[in-house]
């Protein structure tokens, strides 16, 4: 099942990033051998601070097994910056509906061999639906993705083979790196999803989304509001706070006519009963 982490939600998925961080680390620090930044064990660029989307591979467990990122090429990123030899003195690719695909790995000592929903060859190519599905419907045309000789022949036997290359192949660690061309259309994504044997949603729902969540922080006790009828209620409280808001507007009235209208008020918020219980404690105008 596939999650989608951006700028709006990130806050309420540490865990989720952390455990993301973590696979890049293992697969493109120690696996790969690229010269990434590691730190307590996760790896982190300066793009991740750039707010980009992450589609995220989740097993049963709800364990991350697989990651890619998407960023916008109409700012810095990673073919630009840090890959731009692959270019060979050519400008970047930039555009608006042309997102940047990079950091796609998959957890291959968590999952199984063969062609079962827990193997690698699934997570795979639930991944690559899962991040077209996710761009087709962000209004992206078009994908440049910089990746290995591997992650090439990847594409090409799951029938997702990329219709064009950017530049020319050039060595990154202990593997290579090109930049290449998807585009974001139902006919790909039919492909990858009958290859795999894919049907169905695979992005999780919002219950499971929920689930998926951080912790949320324990409420912070609410004062009690006494009122000068005998009610008490939370402040938390919607209605306490509408009848807060009316008892404050009758008090504060200096003025018959403010008067006036803060009953009028009340009436409309809270209704006559209110009004009837307040009014011995109103001032005197």
């Amino acid at each position: 099942m596939i999650i989608v982490i951006d700028g709006i939600n990130r806050h309420r998925y540490t865990r989720l990033l952390d455990e993301m961080y973590e696979l890049r680390a293992r697969v493109f620090g120690q696996r790969l051998g690229w010269e990434v930044e590691i730190e307590d064990g996760k790896e982190i660029d300066q793009f991740d601070s750039l707010d980009p989307a992450y589609v995220i591979g989740l097993n049963d467990n709800g364990r991350v097994v697989s990651c890619v990122r998407a960023l916008q090429t109409t700012g810095p990123h990673m073919l630009s910056d840090v890959f731009s030899d692959i270019l060979d003195g050519e400008p970047p690719l930039r555009g608006a509906t042309i997102w940047e695909s990079t950091r796609f790995c998959v957890d291959t000592d968590i999952l199984e061999r063969g062609t079962s929903r827990n193997s690698v060859s699934y997570a795979t190519c639930e991944l690559m639906a899962g991040s077209l599905e996710y761009a087709r419907n962000s209004g992206i045309s078009d994908i440049v993705t910089v990746i290995d000789p591997v992650m090439n022949r990847v594409l090409r036997r799951s029938d997702c083979a990329p219709y064009g290359y950017v530049g020319s192949t050039k060595p990154m660690g202990k593997v290579s790196a090109m930049a290449a061309l998807l585009d974001c259309t139902d006919d790909r994504i039919d492909r990858i999803r009958k290859f795999a044997g894919i049907e169905g949603e695979i992005f999780v729902d919002r219950w499971i989304a929920k689930e998926l969540a951080d912790p949320e922080p324990p409420v912070a006790e609410t004062s009690v509001v006494v009122w000068p009828f005998g009610k008490q209620r939370g402040d938390s409280d919607l209605h306490s706070q509408l009848e807060q808001y009316c008892l404050d507007q009758l008090l504060d009235a200096s003025t018959q006519d403010e008067l006036e209208a803060a009953k009028r008020l009340t009436e409309i918020l809270r209704g006559e009963e209110m009004i009837r219980s307040i009014t011995p404690h109103l001032p005197a105008c």
